[in-house]
């Protein structure tokens, strides 16, 4: 009887394993450290940034901006002489506030923008419409309005291309990281930013919800 435990145990293990080749995900769950997925860049990258964000190296706001930008994306699009959101730009600001609810320390700005098409006074006010727009929808998916620092409204002075007809790459807003909130640089730079900006990695050892089983259902 003792050495029958052993095998049955060592048997499910090869019975889950293989219920859980046709499911990647479910399969390096089990087989793989958590957090490995994770590109950090190399091993000890993160204590390495951590020391050049203490030693000026790295700027904590633009390496902020730039993964905001480069990971949930920063810029929304509107319809020609419109302030309302499509489906598309809410799927992406929804994005955004998941982001920014992972990092409370930090503030953000919307800026508005339009084409060139119509005066340049009532662009302004067009922008500024559509940057409004966005804090709203911003506020409305739990994002404190005191960190939504200001909007802005670059109204037809930046278009990203230069033309005097309708633009749709040109009527966008931009989301920007731009500081810290409350002034809390002083108490964040204290050691914890490596555990701030690399938070994933503690929260992908949070085993999944929903598992393969060998019969190919989910528990």
């Amino acid at each position: 009887m003792k050495r029958i435990k052993p095998l049955l145990a060592a048997s499910s293990v090869i019975a889950l394993l293989a219920g859980c080749a046709d499911n990647p995900q479910a399969l390096h769950f089990w087989t793989n450290e958590a957090g490995d997925h994770l590109n950090e860049g190399g091993f000890s990258a993160p204590t390495a940034h951590n020391i050049g964000v203490h030693t000026g190296e790295i700027n904590v706001v633009q390496a902020l901006a730039d993964r905001f930008s480069r990971e949930v994306g920063d810029t929304v699009n509107f319809e020609f002489n419109s302030a309302k959101l499509s489906p598309e730009a809410q799927a992406i600001l929804n994005t955004q506030a998941t982001w920014i609810q992972q990092f409370p320390e930090m503030r953000f700005r919307v800026y508005g923008h339009t084409d060139l098409v119509g005066s340049s006074g009532y662009n302004k006010r067009l922008g500024m419409r559509r940057a409004r727009a966005v804090v709203n929808h911003l506020v409305s998916r739990g994002i404190s309005r005191s960190r939504l620092e200001a909007v802005v409204s670059f109204g037809e002075t930046r278009p990203l291309i230069r033309t005097e007809m309708q633009e749709l790459r040109n009527r966008r807003t931009v989301t920007e990281v731009v500081g810290f909130a409350n002034n809390r640089k002083a108490t964040l730079l204290d050691g914890r930013y490596a555990q701030i900006i690399d938070r994933e990695y503690v929260a992908s050892a949070t085993a999944p919800t929903r598992i393969q089983q060998v019969g190919g259902g989910e528990e």
